[in-house]
């Protein structure tokens, strides 16, 4: 008996789970103010029928997945290209127990991985070029990453620097929004991502991973059960390796494996572990989307091909620039007005600088006195220009009542 009541309880709590959920994605308001998300991609589904909402929304859910690959290690490739084809890694170094945090592909093909111990990795590959991380920059280009997934997104939630779901309207075609991202992050951002693509994020997780480095790959809701059904336990996000040895002893391999075990079983078995497990070997993950996120600034940038030399030079990309991200802040639903001007300047020796002033107007003639003054800051070839607008920081304390 004291075994039982325990087993009754999560099974208790996993069907009211399932059913709030549930319930959620069908009452779940959608945002259609956003001009990208709204008229961006073209409609490629059909009508559905309200017969099942439960089982509607659930089936019509689009979750993408974006994963960078080997996120630190492509910043860093991006800044200094004669890295690409290095054995590079970015931690700590051995001689003071350092980590390998993340390695480039080159490193990877030596059999080097994320969290090896980096006198591990040495060994593995006796010429690694072990680099000490700049997670300031890091950082910014996350901000950056999550500001265009944001241009497509109902709901973004950011896992962590590299990585973030976003679910789109059931009617968008989410496989040429994928292409998009992909293609807008290479072109902007100067890395790479994968994306996975499914109705719900359990699975657009496992198929970012599909088809690494740069790809995407498709579960549709009509082949969810073949795909799932071979998949190997450790593949699921929470089996690690203790859970996974324990799986192995009941002789739990695959997701077919735990099919063939009743619910019951499975929990009173496993716990909690057991009713996550009989969802996901079905492919079921009711979870929402919970971190919607606040965008707070809209930019555009340009790489050249051949550094720019001189003053004129770098005024003469404004009006082009400018253009664009006149286009983007459209889309944004925000007024030019109320944002405030920056400027970034990358000089040809990869230094950089950025230059804001939330007096100025954010006009052609306003960014180009901005970077006029960034210009002035050092006197070296171009490689990139940038613009951008940022919501002013309002403090409460200053806001007055008339």
């Amino acid at each position: 008996m004291d075994r039982i009541l325990p087993c009754i309880l999560i099974l208790f709590l996993y069907e009211y789970t399932v059913l709030l959920t549930s319930t959620a994605q069908v009452i779940r308001p959608v945002n259609l103010n956003n001009p990208v998300k709204a008229s961006r991609i073209d409609n490629v589904a059909g009508d559905v029928s309200p017969s099942d909402a439960t089982l509607v929304a659930e089936q019509q859910r689009k979750v993408i997945h974006i994963d960078c690959d080997c996120f630190f290690a492509s910043v860093e490739m991006r800044e200094n290209p004669a890295l690409r084809d290095v054995p590079i890694a970015i931690g700590g170094e051995a001689d003071r127990r350092g980590v390998v945090a993340t390695c480039n592909y080159p490193a990877r093909a030596f059999g080097v991985r994320s969290a090896m111990a980096t006198a591990q990795a040495r060994k593995l590959c006796p010429h690694l070029k072990l680099l000490p991380g700049r997670m300031a920059l890091y950082r910014d280009v996350s901000a950056r990453l999550m500001d265009i997934l944001a241009d497509y997104a109902l709901q973004l939630e950011q896992v962590s620097v590299d990585e973030a779901y976003l679910e789109i309207a059931p009617q968008r075609n989410a496989t040429a929004i994928a292409e998009e991202i992909r293609q807008r992050v290479r072109e902007e951002l100067g890395i790479t991502v994968s994306a996975g693509i499914a109705p719900n994020k359990f699975l657009a997780k496992i198929a970012s991973d599909w088809n690494k480095p740069d790809g995407q790959w498709v579960v549709r809701p009509a082949q969810v059960d073949e795909f799932v059904a071979a998949l190997p336990l450790k593949k699921i996000p929470g089996i690690g390796p203790a859970m996974e040895k324990k799986l192995t002893l009941y002789k739990l391999h695959t997701c077919a494996d735990v099919r063939q075990w009743p619910l019951m079983e499975l929990v009173r078995t496993f716990g909690r572990t057991g009713a996550m497990l009989y969802e996901r070997a079905r492919g079921i993950d009711h979870r929402l989307l919970n971190n919607e996120r606040l965008r707070k600034s809209v930019s555009v940038e340009r790489t050249f091909a051949q550094d720019l030399a001189g003053e004129a030079h770098c005024l003469a990309q404004i009006p082009q620039l400018w253009e664009r991200w006149q286009e983007r802040v459209e889309r944004s639903g925000w007024r030019t007005s109320a944002l405030a001007p920056f400027v970034k300047v990358k000089f040809a020796d990869f230094t950089q600088t950025t230059l804001a002033d939330s007096h100025e107007e954010a006009t052609t003639e306003g960014f180009s006195r901005l970077l006029q003054l960034a210009l002035k800051r050092e006197n070296k070839a171009v490689r990139l220009l940038g613009i951008g607008g940022r919501l002013p920081e309002v403090d409460p304390n200053q806001l007055t009542l008339f």
